[in-house]
């Protein structure tokens, strides 16, 4: 048999990368919108949007749903709109790079419960040690507003939630899980927009980047994610994907003007460091699958 070539290799982390690009610059850009329409607005066009790209491309009414399963993704959608929800809340007031870093202290959580060894203790405290470095205490952290720390790992434990359930769904019916569960999340986000943005959700002027915010954030790097989750063993998606906190930190570095200070660099890069030890340590039969927010 024919070793892989290194383009072949290579190939898959590439398209991982662009999908997290694309996520954290459709982030930046929703932001933009907050504004005009606030998160809730922004959410539920988000949404709404991703969803009928995702009608039109999986064709979720394939799906073979019994009680229990629809149940479970019932949960799994609602999950994902509360993800999506919290998250953009918190970027009201906290730069994404460290809301980022916080949200995934849910797929981290997630990561070590799946696991039983000794060394998983120290990414644990290593991941607290982050979190100690990013949460407001005193003076120091003044600047940092508390309420929107609550909001991003708010976000986190949906994510968590979003892992657990995405993966009982999706046995049942793959990709075809996820066009579902976002569906259900536009359904349960979209009041909360509407009762927050009213007709303001209406200008057409919005459209174009309410559009560019559902493909660059759901739409695209879904599509990619999909196809790097077929070429590349658990580990190393989940170890990649670990980089999303410091491609959340660049983003709005580039596109909002976003500069963290050297502590708070430091805190997302142990966070980062404790995913990856934990994604390298977990047991692979346990290994869980992280889907961007």
């Amino acid at each position: 048999m024919t070793p892989p070539s290194l383009t072949t290799k290579l190939y898959p982390i590439a398209l991982l990368l662009i999908a997290m690009a694309s996520i954290q610059t459709g982030a930046s850009l929703a932001k933009g919108m907050f504004p005009l329409i606030g998160a809730q607005g922004t959410t539920a066009l988000r949404l709404i949007f991703a969803s009928l790209f995702m009608l039109v491309l999986l064709r979720p009414w394939r799906a073979k749903l019994t009680w229990t399963t629809l149940q479970t993704v019932m949960i799994y959608g609602i999950a994902l709109g509360c993800m999506n929800l919290l998250f953009y809340m918190s970027l009201r007031t906290v730069p994404l790079g460290i809301a980022v870093a916080l949200e995934f202290t849910g797929p981290l959580a997630v990561a070590i419960l799946a696991s039983r060894k000794a060394v998983d203790f120290a990414w644990v405290a290593l991941a607290v040690v982050g979190l100690l470095l990013l949460i407001p205490m005193g003076e120091a952290q003044a600047g940092l507003d508390p309420v929107g720390v609550c909001y991003a790992l708010g976000a986190g434990v949906c994510w968590a939630l979003y892992i657990l359930y995405g993966q009982k769904a999706g046995a049942d019916n793959g990709v075809q899980t996820a066009a579902l569960g976002v569906m259900i999340a536009a359904v349960f986000i979209a009041p909360i927009g509407i009762a927050h943005a009213g007709s303001a959700l209406l200008d057409m002027a919005l459209i174009p980047t309410a559009i560019a915010v559902a493909i660059l954030s759901t739409a695209l790097p879904y599509s990619l994610e999909m196809v790097a989750l077929t070429r590349l063993p658990a580990r190393t998606f989940g170890t990649l994907m670990s980089m999303e906190p410091a491609i959340g930190a660049l983003s709005g570095l580039l596109f909002l003007h976003e500069v963290l200070s050297t502590t708070q660099w430091l805190a997302i890069g142990a966070i980062i460091m404790a995913s990856v030890g934990a994604t390298l340590t977990i047991r692979a039969e346990h290994a869980p699958a992280v889907a961007a927010d």
